[in-house]
């Protein structure tokens, strides 16, 4: 309940506001999970601006993926994106000991949540597309029957960049692509369509 009225009262009036976030292709966007969203990853705020196209009734239902390194680097953080986002904690030095990395991606998934993946590892440069990492395929490939939507967005870059902490207001166009599914066991071609559709997206937006 906690996560709904915050998403409610102050996430979402705030990007529809202030950032004046719109949706291009919105039919595209999964009415249930599990799914898979993979979209470029500019700013902080791109997991705000994903999660609050969602409607509210699924909301506890969508879960970034997230660095554990970062998001539960002390208590206060870590119990914010745990109980008010929903996190999917990942390592970004996994250790032997803890098991498989996307352990609780897949868990996530069997529970039929809708995870969102940034293929790109990482945030980049504003308004810049980095390569993306194989991370997206290694998960796609185990759960072939479960879509994978590319997302693209722009303007959040520009909001709110990497190593700043001061908020802009800029418009945030984000555009939705029909889903893709792994086939073909070949991750590395997988990657590419996925790379290709999600910059076909930036073409059609930008």
């Amino acid at each position: 309940m906690l996560k709904k009225i915050f998403f409610l009262l102050l996430i979402r009036p705030f990007l529809l506001i202030v950032a004046g976030v719109y949706v291009k292709g919105k039919e595209n966007l999964p009415k249930n999970g599990p799914c898979i969203i993979a979209a470029n990853h500019n700013s902080h705020i791109d997991t705000m601006v994903l999660m609050s196209i969602f409607p509210l009734a699924q909301i506890n239902k969508v879960r970034p993926v997230a660095a554990a390194d970062y998001f539960l680097s002390n208590k206060y953080l870590a119990w914010f994106s745990l109980n008010m986002i929903g996190i999917i904690p990942l390592s970004r030095k996994p250790k032997k000991s803890e098991g498989h990395p996307f352990a609780k991606v897949d868990e996530a998934l069997h529970n039929k949540d809708i995870v969102i993946l940034f293929p790109e590892g990482t945030r980049g440069d504003s308004e810049e597309i980095q390569p993306f990492k194989t991370g997206v395929a290694h998960l796609a490939s185990s759960f072939k029957d479960i879509p994978v939507v590319p997302i693209y967005m722009n303007g959040a870059g520009k909001c709110l960049p990497k190593g700043e902490a001061l908020f802009v207001p800029f418009t945030i166009g984000v555009n939705v692509a029909e889903p893709i599914y792994f086939k073909d066991d070949d991750k590395k071609a997988f990657t590419a369509t996925l790379e290709a559709s999600i910059k076909k997206l930036e073409s059609e937006i930008t």
